[in-house]
């Protein structure tokens, strides 16, 4: 084996696993810079020997250039994690670690060249003169060529790990929004109803046993949705029809729901539905003589709709519940709720979610 490249392996010792795991991650790059070392040493043989033959295909000096490079990596590195800390590597930072680098490297190969001169007896025919200035400035060019190729090859996966962290942070954040969201509509949900089960038990307590089962499956459901972010139209829908049985039980036909679905693919907020339902029976006086009509659509979008006829010295409401549902799927597709509200009819619009992993 050439003595330069053991005297690199004793220089260059790492656990063997390390060096190994870490140059098949970065594969790709290392494998470019054996190519173009290679292209480099063929070029340069070529204006050297003005000839083709044999030799000039050989691939030894590129095998030593990136040997070379992986010192040249190894220094760049050493002044990152000095220079860097956690901090952002802007220009200023990286212009001073290249210079560092730059000089560093271009000692380091003096230094190994000395070593291996003294060790077989060729300082004079090495360091001479015309010998050392064309080997400093070709590890000049091969410190600028090689450390640009390392440090653009560095800053682009040091961005690529920053994006996916913030990826990663951001998806955090929004779920851990939507569970903050989540827990507020749940007691919402559940107050409301133990409200109109109060009130059951004080006029019918027949009435209020058949209430008080249902709702105890409904309530079943809304804690198996509590820690998902979607579920199926469908499932939805089939709560929405369960919830409202709950609303005759206290109106009867006071409040009527109808359905029409010529689309039930895809995902929506588990409890939307039933919280539209139950927004329409909070603001409106239903008889039935002038019922409350409920209507969900569902083609492109959803739509749920109802006449209006509000009641009279109802409490002030503070639409948090429709903010709250706003929020979530702004969070989640980046696509609000519409609301709209005429004379007669108030109609709120929802965009159905295409994937379950918006």
């Amino acid at each position: 084996m050439n003595p330069q490249a053991i005297l690199y392996l004793m220089i260059l010792k790492r656990p063997m696993k390390s060096i190994i795991q870490k140059a098949y991650w970065n594969r790709y790059f290392l494998l470019f810079i054996l190519i173009f070392a290679y292209v480099q040493s063929i070029y340069t043989r070529m204006m050297v020997w003005q000839e083709i033959n044999a030799y000039i295909f050989t691939p030894e000096a590129a095998m030593m250039t990136l040997l070379n490079a992986g010192i040249l990596f190894w220094v760049i590195l050493y002044f990152i994690g000095k220079w860097k800390g956690s901090g952002v590597l802007n220009r200023k930072i990286l212009l001073k670690i290249f210079g560092a680098s730059l000089v560093t490297y271009m000692v380091s190969m003096k230094v190994i060249g000395l070593v291996i001169a003294l060790a077989f007896d060729t300082v004079e025919r090495n360091f001479n003169r015309q010998a050392f200035t064309y080997a400093l400035f070709s590890d000049f060019l091969d410190g600028i060529i090689y450390g640009g190729f390392f440090l653009a090859y560095y800053y682009y996966q040091h961005n690529k790990e920053q994006y996916r962290k913030l990826l990663v942070y951001n998806e955090a954040l929004a779920k851990s929004k939507i569970n903050q969201l989540k827990n507020q509509l749940n007691p919402h949900f559940l107050f409301n109803n133990l409200n109109v089960l109060d009130q059951l038990i004080e006029e019918d307590k027949e009435q209020a046993s058949g209430f008080l089962n249902e709702f105890a499956d409904i309530y079943r459901y809304v804690l198996k949705v509590s820690e998902k972010e979607l579920v199926t139209i469908n499932e939805e829908a089939d709560f929405a029809r369960q919830y409202f049985n709950l609303i005759r039980y206290r109106y009867g036909n006071a409040y009527q729901l109808t359905f029409n679905m010529d689309n039930s693919n895809g995902y929506i907020v588990p409890l939307t539905l039933q919280l539209l339902i139950e927004n329409a029976v909070q603001h409106n006086l239903g008889t039935e003589e002038n019922p409350v009509m409920i209507a969900i659509e569902i083609e492109e979008y959803i739509l749920v709709s109802n006449n209006i006829n509000l009641k009279r010295n109802a409490k002030p409401v503070s639409g948090r519940a429709l903010k709250n549902l706003d929020e979530q799927y702004r969070i989640l597709i980046q696509k609000p709720v519409e609301i709209n509200s005429s004379d007669n009819l108030f109609s709120i619009r929802i965009p159905i979610i295409h994937s379950q992993n918006p």
